[in-house]
């Protein structure tokens, strides 16, 4: 992990006082982004996600599909955690947390969108970061890859129905013709191109030509989603202030949410006899979010002013000091998960160190 990523924390803290000053100082220019919408997308944010989620995509290899069936175990647990649990069991934290126990302390017009943000940032399975993840635990690089293309496969046709099915269930109206937009411009054609660019590098110039210019774009993906976040705490800045502890409260059921599904996705695979190798990163990728993705599409469909557009940036603000106290608890529990494998019989093979 570079400095930069290491202290993105930092970096989120400090655009969302610098987007809350510049609220203040220049309202006129936060309403003109705005009002930039063409069939309700807001084309400077829309300039800013691919931004962010290209480099990102462009590390996804599809070819790697093929490799699925080599840790199967690892596969099915990951693919249980992230697309049968975790956005049921975060709409079920928000409606505990958010609609009722922090109820009171909370603006009462945003409850049904607070709940709605934290459902988008939930169905979402993380991208990029998983490779972070995964290397600090010294997970196998092949099952990371095949198992990070086959959630993006997947992500192209679930995630708007699972988004839609829980906001219907949360009796929130789901803008379907939005939300399928949503999912064309930050997933689908986003895919296509990284894919088509990916390709004409490699037969150009091969793997190094790639790694160049994935070196050069990682900047540009995290100061495009720092000035995503300076434009949303602009809009969100009154709202914050006036209610300081908005952010602590959502946070609380993101971190359950987070806690629970690493543990259960690490669980499942030591009682499967999975190698930790594999169960390192599939705790990792079963807990994290897509949140450039939860980002845009809460934007897309609720606004800038919205709660759903605040839920998923806390999200985003916690997302890397919580996930390197994953990797620790992974790293240290290696011996405790070991023996238990070990216990089913199976020889634990070297695990590969190759990325």
């Amino acid at each position: 992990m570079s400095t930069f990523e290491r202290y993105l924390t930092l970096w989120v803290a400090l655009c969302i006082v610098a987007g809350i000053a510049l609220g203040h100082v220049m309202p006129g220019f936060f309403h003109l982004v705005g009002e930039a919408e063409i069939a309700k997308v807001n084309l400077p944010v829309a300039v800013l996600i691919w931004l962010m989620v290209i480099p990102m995509l462009l590390k996804i290899d599809f070819a790697a599909l093929g490799q699925v069936g080599r840790h199967w175990r690892g596969i099915g647990v990951t693919l249980l955690v992230n697309w049968a649990v975790k956005p049921f069991s975060m709409a079920l934290l928000g409606w505990l947390f958010v609609g009722y126990l922090f109820k009171p302390y909370l603006p009462a017009d945003q409850i049904n969108s607070y709940i709605a943000g934290l459902i988008i940032l939930a169905a979402a399975p993380c991208t990029a970061m998983v490779f972070v993840w995964s290397n600090l635990t010294k997970g196998e690089p092949h099952f990371t890859l095949s198992q990070v293309a086959l959630n993006d496969s997947i992500m192209v046709v679930a995630f708007a129905p699972i988004v839609g099915l829980l906001l219907g269930l949360s009796s929130i109206t789901v803008p379907w013709s939005t939300l399928v937009l949503s999912v064309v411009l930050y997933i689908i054609i986003p895919v296509i191109v990284a894919q088509l660019v990916r390709r004409a590098l490699l037969a150009s110039g091969g793997q190094a030509a790639l790694d160049r210019l994935l070196h050069t774009l990682g900047p540009v993906s995290l100061v495009a989603l720092l000035a995503t976040l300076v434009l949303l705490f602009g809009f969100q800045g009154e709202q914050i202030l006036a209610q300081p502890l908005v952010i602590a409260l959502l946070a609380v059921p993101i971190l359950i949410q987070v806690y629970f599904n690493a543990g259960l996705a690490y669980l499942l695979n030591r009682l499967a006899g999975e190698q930790h190798c594999v169960a390192g990163p599939s705790a990792l990728i079963g807990a994290s979010n897509f949140f450039e993705l939860a980002v845009a599409a809460a934007i897309s469909l609720f606004g800038f002013n919205s709660g759903a557009a605040l839920a998923t940036v806390v999200g985003v603000l916690i997302e890397v000091p919580v996930m390197l106290t994953v990797v620790w608890i992974v790293n240290r529990s290696q011996g405790w998960y070991e023996r238990g494998a070990a216990r089913k019989g199976r020889a634990l093979e070297p695990a590969s160190r190759e990325v």
